[in-house]
């Protein structure tokens, strides 16, 4: 139990992953540091929960393959305990007749590629890494103002003007093309195979309120390959699930010098005259601190916390702005042993799974989305982590992670009774291609958007804090006045995903912001 007399320098409201990676640097600064995290486990959605007796599952990320290095060495995280199970994996786009595409870093086989789609892909990554590493510049600082930037400020644009102009006119050209378009349009340029363009369109949209004819989504796609940059050549499960990565990260933060207190769930951010004072605990207790840092996502912070009376009128509209609607839902599945998948082996169970025939099919299930409705053929990106940690599991069984795009934050109707037959139906669909899945299956638990909003404290249920998007990544993230991780109120500091970058278990957002705080000096 914390002593809520001890004199803080700063309070961090929220255990996450960025919160945390914010606190012990702030700490190894030399900032005596709480963290308030409101579940019983560090992480944020970076989680492993049990959800049938003795099998564990990551609750919501369920692959990490964005962790920024610089973020991973300065944590010492490997000494604090993370080890990954399995890496480099490949993702394998499923077809019902066993026909698989198996996706590797620059390679294609199986569903009848060609040659010329092989050749069109590695051409294609070439230049999507281009891209993704110019972008990469950007993202380990803060987002730079475009008007009454100072020195910091213009070198940064400096650096990327200069990227743009190293990439030689061609690439210039095309970077700023694809940026205006969607990734359908690019996908019919450049391939032919179905499954192919519809695996790779999938990926530029998961966790977001958004289909393959979307504007922007390109971005989300380069967003997504920043992993490549970072060292993953493919996904990598986590050893003990998506929750060690908290673990590891809460360990190093201790390590730091930071006090932790979980299971403390903070009600309202302290205002004193424009100037944040401390916190208030929903059990009533009151901490001070000369900063607060707030790693809940934007609109949770200044709506619930904060309070819109507490700020300026401007800023309450921006935030009411921010496009944060989730549509992917989680469905965890107990297996008595693993399910024979049609084509596939062992080994390539343990691979990432996608269930997108095509791209048709996505826009489809994001179309059902935008009504409000749940899709009736929901794409799908699955994990059998116990093929590679067996640990989540009891011996010889197995646990099956599905991440399900699209499911709408608020369902027509109510999820109360729908949430059965959406389970169902997902399940029906995976058996299309897994025939004896059902006989397999001991017990299920499906999370709707709602549901992941009320268990990850996380506004709309959106994985991201927010669309990653033209309109939301950089200087507009989460609005023009917030971007440099400060606010209108003094001593209150944003961290989570919802600042520049974005989400994904990244780190960086954490990082910049804590930079930013001490470059600022403790009278910020």
């Amino acid at each position: 139990m914390i002593n809520v007399d001890k004199k803080y320098d700063v309070i961090v409201v929220g255990g996450g992953h960025n919160g945390l990676v914010c606190a012990t640097y702030l700490a190894k600064a030399g900032r005596k540091v709480l963290v308030l995290e409101a579940n019983a486990a560090l992480g944020g959605g970076s989680a492993t929960s049990e959800f049938s007796d003795q099998f564990s599952v990551s609750s919501c990320a369920h692959w990490l393959f964005q962790l920024n290095p610089e973020v991973a060495s300065d944590m010492g995280l490997k000494g604090h305990g993370l080890e990954l199970a399995a890496r480099d994996l490949n993702t394998i786009a499923l077809a019902e007749d066993g026909n698989h595409l198996t996706i590797g870093v620059n390679t294609l086989e199986g569903a009848g590629v060609t040659d010329e789609d092989r050749k069109a892909f590695v051409a294609f990554n070439k230049q999507m890494l281009k891209f993704s590493k110019l972008l990469s510049g950007a993202f380990n600082r803060r987002a730079p103002k475009l008007v009454e930037g100072n020195l910091t400020d213009r070198i940064t644009l400096a650096k990327l003007g200069l990227g743009m102009k190293m990439l030689g006119k061609t690439d210039m050209s095309d970077l700023m093309r694809l940026a205006l378009i969607n990734i359908y349009d690019v996908m019919e340029e450049n391939f032919e195979n179905d499954l192919l363009k519809a695996a790779i369109s999938l990926d530029s949209l998961l966790g977001s309120h958004m289909g393959p004819r979307s504007p922007n989504t390109v971005y989300g796609y380069l967003y997504r390959r920043m992993g490549d940059i970072y060292g993953f050549n493919g996904p990598a499960v986590v050893r003990g699930g998506m929750g060690a990565v908290g673990e590891a990260l809460g360990n190093a933060a201790k390590a730091a010098g930071v006090d932790i207190e979980v299971s403390a769930a903070v009600s309202k951010i302290n205002v004193d005259v424009d100037r944040a004072t401390g916190v208030t605990l929903a059990d009533g207790r009151v901490v001070n601190a000369g900063m607060v840092v707030s790693n809940a996502d934007p609109k949770t912070t200044f709506n619930k916390l904060v309070g819109l009376t507490n700020i300026e009128t401007g800023v309450a509209r921006r935030v009411k702005t921010i496009r944060m609607k989730g549509d992917a839902a989680k469905l965890h599945i107990a297996l008595d042993s693993l399910p024979d998948f049609t084509g596939l082996t062992k080994d390539q169970m343990g691979q990432r799974l996608l269930i997108a025939p095509t791209m048709d099919y996505i826009e489809l299930a994001f179309n059902a989305c935008k009504y409000g409705e749940y899709s009736k053929a929901p794409a799908m990106d699955i994990s059998i982590p116990t093929i590679h940690d067996p640990s989540l599991a009891p011996d010889g069984k197995h646990v099956m992670s599905v991440i399900v795009q699209f499911a709408p934050y608020e369902l027509e109707g109510g999820w109360e009774s729908h949430k059965d037959n959406f389970k169902n139906l997902i399940i029906d669909r995976i058996a299309d291609y897994a025939p004896n899945l059902k006989d397999k299956i001991i017990a299920s638990e499906l999370l709707t958007p709602a549901d992941l909003e009320d268990r990850f404290h996380i506004h709309g249920g959106h994985w991201h804090h927010g669309e990653i998007s033209l309109d939301q990544i950089l200087t507009m993230r989460p609005f023009p006045g917030a971007s440099q991780y400060g606010t209108s109120v003094d001593g209150l500091f944003l961290c989570s995903a919802g600042t520049h970058p974005g989400g994904g278990v990244m780190g960086l957002a954490g990082h910049n912001a804590a930079k930013e705080i001490i470059k600022r000096g403790k009278s910020a």
